[in-house]
């Protein structure tokens, strides 16, 4: 009967989200939407000022191929005024004592705020990764920190008007499926970024391959797949493999302590990323957006699956 109930109740929300209309980010609001309206506000508020300066950065680099010191420094001074709006109140401004409001109130960490922002400056003041352990290091605060505001806000306990925090430790938690979702994050946006200026391949492993950025940029635009560019997705797949089962153990571990609803949405962000690494062909890929991305309705199919399978016993 509690099971049914469930299912009903989660079945009711799914029928109610526009899949169609969900383009940036789908895969946090599709998530979150199985949240209580409170929870999911404040997911799209933290969200929200992290994308503002991270597109900022991005957009940039974009259009430009590198940035002037005049405007790193104009983007550093950015990143800084970002961190004083989570410590400072004003009350003239409505956004940022939202910001304020939301992370007092559901007690989210400022350290998740404090490491996005120093992976912001890694990216203003760098042009790519030397290594995998540069990108790891980077993947902490661009990755680890925003899931880890999503993995404590599904942790959370209603505490009558508060909340008390999770029963595990967050960063611990959010670690293995941040950086498993971020490399087939990589992976999947691969000839996007390069089209847009942005690499996130590591240098070490590339030359490795027997590739330059500038390959990578070739085969962005159409060239040829070649054979050490299957090799170096190939290495980063294992990866991320190793990654994806890091994520089901702490799943299983974290799982007894969350409430159904909550249990659901990181399934469905997990399963969401693992349909796009199921895509991931190194032998026969093309590698190119229209190949990775699925579709709204491949969405669709695979967020309803993940509620029938859902156990929430």
């Amino acid at each position: 009967m509690k099971t049914n109930t469930y299912r009903k109740q989660f079945l009711q929300i799914f029928d109610s989200i526009d899949f169609d209309s969900i383009i940036d980010h789908p895969n946090i609001l599709i998530a979150a939407s199985f949240w209580d309206n409170d929870r999911y506000c404040a997911a799209k508020t933290c969200y929200r000022f992290m994308r503002k300066i991270d597109d900022l950065i991005d957009n940039h680099k974009a259009a430009n191929t590198r940035i002037a010191p005049e405007e790193r420094k104009a983007f550093l001074t950015d990143v800084g005024q970002w961190l004083k709006m989570v410590v400072i109140s004003d009350d003239c401004n409505p956004e940022k004592e939202a910001l304020i409001k939301t992370v007092e109130r559901f007690r989210i960490p400022l350290w998740t705020l404090e490491s996005f922002a120093r992976s912001m400056i890694y990216d203003i003041n760098n042009d790519g990764f030397r290594t995998l352990e540069d990108f790891i290091e980077y993947s902490q605060g661009a990755s680890v920190a925003p899931a880890s505001i999503f993995v404590h806000l599904s942790g959370l306990k209603q505490d009558g008007d508060g909340y008390r925090e999770p029963e595990f430790d967050v960063r611990e938690a959010a670690t293995p499926c941040a950086i498993f979702s971020y490399l087939v994050h990589i992976i999947r946006d691969f000839q996007k970024d390069q089209l847009n200026n942005l690499n996130y391949f590591a240098d070490d492993l590339v030359a490795k391959n027997g590739l330059s950025r500038q390959d990578l940029n070739d085969i962005a635009h159409g060239s040829q797949v070649t054979a050490g560019f299957r090799d170096l997705i190939r290495e980063y797949r294992a990866i991320a493999d190793k990654y994806r089962r890091e994520t089901l153990e702490i799943m299983k571990r974290i799982g007894p302590l969350m409430e159904p609803s909550y249990r659901l949405s990181l399934e469905i962000i997990f399963s969401l990323y693992l349909m796009v690494f199921e895509r991931i062909d190194p032998e026969n890929g093309s590698f190119i957006s229209a190949e990775l991305n699925p579709s709204p309705s491949e969405t669709t199919e695979r967020v309803f699956e993940t509620i029938m399978n859902f156990n929430i016993d």
